[in-house]
């Protein structure tokens, strides 16, 4: 009897002990459930002032280039108040050819386009934005799709047209330098200039493990068939206008594309040196191109309609009047902005920086790097959120176009590709915008490194029938660099 109740006991504490494991074993699970879930919270915290990360690692370039600082260049006037008068020179071009952009853009329609936005709900509500944080991007996401090529292990990944390199190619440039009369703005066209020197023309961009085909203007038209092509930002983002524009009609006259300004509100204002924009179609497709002058990305009014001469108020935390308005119009969005981000300039335009309709006078936002990161990412997040309303939409953000500027302060350079042919890194050079747009359906549409290697291919010194003292190392020589843009632009719809 003994022996069989100290078995019997025994088998108890065994049953105990494995009821016991079995309730450790549940509770750990739920623990490490939670965990879990606390982990992937998003965070809320304010990315100015987040202490994990550094500001550079997260809004800053790795230094500020010389358009982003305060001081201005004494050679370049892309950092002064105005831009150099133009030389007689310069302005022999077609009765209908637009003139080259003036720095100061008081004339910019959204300084009187008031009526429509007086009632509309701000973006924020707090006295100063301080979170233009994108949102995670989910795991179930496949708006890349379109854009994904195999490596030689079969995994699928998206790719990097801005990896690649500078081939030298005897079919370029993609159109006449001496043709496009009615689409490109003359001082740009370097053909019809002093310059003696060409060799920038002839070279295409290869990128690395990716499939990228020659642009055919009728297949590009075929293409965009009843859609818009917009492009809003400064003159660089005009200058793509400019060059797609001559890509699109193979730099012929092509009287039978169509002047649709007036459907858009661009027209040339009283007093103003040129209009807001420009739009153009093509009606053999319907394929409509345009561009809209808007240099911060920012909506601009005055503070005293009354006043013609009134200051100016800039709306970081507002869109321009013209991108809400004709939004639901766009097939393929292009924004830019990187060059008027200084001082000098908000203060020659008058601009007063606001924010839920109240100057800034103090805090972060008094420093102007932090104005164009929030602004950037503000826009972006706005555009985000827009995207599932327009779902016939692709939106891109253009990355800044290099300036530069040897130790002289000139661009004297004509021998293509001195500072090296290829892109090895992975990541954009300008980490403002990859920053903003990433874990947003916003695109990069990076151009900055690929750009980078062509210091030869800028306007320079050159005029029609002289040179001159100013050198233009910000704006390019087309044909040139900006078709390559918008060869990567095309490769991507």
């Amino acid at each position: 009897m003994k022996t069989r109740s100290t078995h019997s006991l025994g088998w108890k504490h065994i049953y105990m002990v494995l009821i016991m494991l079995i309730l450790m074993a549940a509770l750990l699970r739920i623990w490490r459930k939670g965990s879990s879930l606390s982990i992937n919270m998003p965070s809320s915290q304010d990315p100015f002032t987040e202490s994990s990360q550094s500001e550079q690692d997260r809004f800053m370039e790795p230094s500020p280039s010389r358009e982003d600082q305060f001081v201005k260049s004494p050679s370049s006037a892309e950092d002064q108040f105005t831009d150099p008068s133009p030389s007689a020179q310069d302005d022999v071009s077609m009765s209908t050819n637009p003139e080259p952009e003036d720095t100061i853009e008081g004339n910019n329609s959204d300084a009187i386009m008031t009526e429509e936005t007086k009632d509309e709900k701000l973006s924020f509500d707090s006295p100063l934005p301080m979170n233009p944080a994108m949102p995670s991007p989910t795991t179930k996401d496949n708006r890349d799709v379109e854009n994904i090529t195999y490596s030689s292990n079969s995994n699928p990944q998206v790719c990097n047209y801005a990896k690649g390199k500078w081939v030298a190619d005897s079919r370029r440039p993609l159109y006449s330098g001496f043709g496009c009369k009615r689409w490109l703005p003359s001082p740009w066209a370097c053909r019809l200039t002093q310059r003696l020197d060409f060799s920038y023309e002839g070279y295409r961009w290869e990128p690395i493990n990716c499939q990228m085909p020659e642009f055919e203007r009728f297949s590009f038209l075929s293409k965009m068939q009843d859609k818009t092509i917009a492009f809003i930002g400064d003159s660089l983002g005009r200058q793509q206008f400019h060059s797609l524009m001559c890509m699109a009609t193979g730099g012929e006259d092509s009287p039978d594309v169509e002047d649709v300004r007036s459907e858009y509100g661009l027209i040339k204002r009283s007093g103003a040196i040129r209009p807001d924009g420009w739009a153009y179609r093509f009606p053999s497709t319907n394929t409509t191109i345009l561009f809209y002058w808007s240099s911060t990305l920012c909506r601009l009014e005055r503070i005293n309609n009354t006043d013609p001469d009134s200051s100016l108020a800039l709306h970081l935390d507002r869109e321009p009047s013209f991108l809400t308005k004709f939004l639901h119009r766009f097939h393929v969005l292009v924004l830019n902005t990187a060059h008027h981000w200084i001082k000098a300039k908000f203060i020659a335009n008058r601009w007063i920086m606001h924010v839920n309709r109240k100057p800034i006078k103090d805090g972060i936002l008094m420093d102007m790097m932090n104005v164009k990161n929030y602004t950037v990412h503000r826009i972006v997040k706005w555009l985000d959120s827009q995207l599932p309303l327009h779902p016939g939409l692709k939106a891109f953000f253009r990355t800044r176009s290099p300036r530069h500027l040897d130790k002289t302060g000139f661009c004297n350079n004509t021998i293509p590709l001195t500072g090296g042919s290829e892109v090895f890194e992975e990541e954009s050079s300008d980490k403002v915008v990859e920053t903003a747009v990433k874990g947003t359906r916003v695109k990069i549409l990076d151009i900055t490194a690929l750009s980078e290697l062509r210091d030869e291919a800028h306007k320079s010194q050159y005029r029609i029938f002289s040179t001159s003292a100013y050198h233009d190392c910000l704006h390019w020589c087309l044909p040139g660099i900006p078709d390559t843009w918008n060869e990567l632009l095309v490769a991507q719809l």
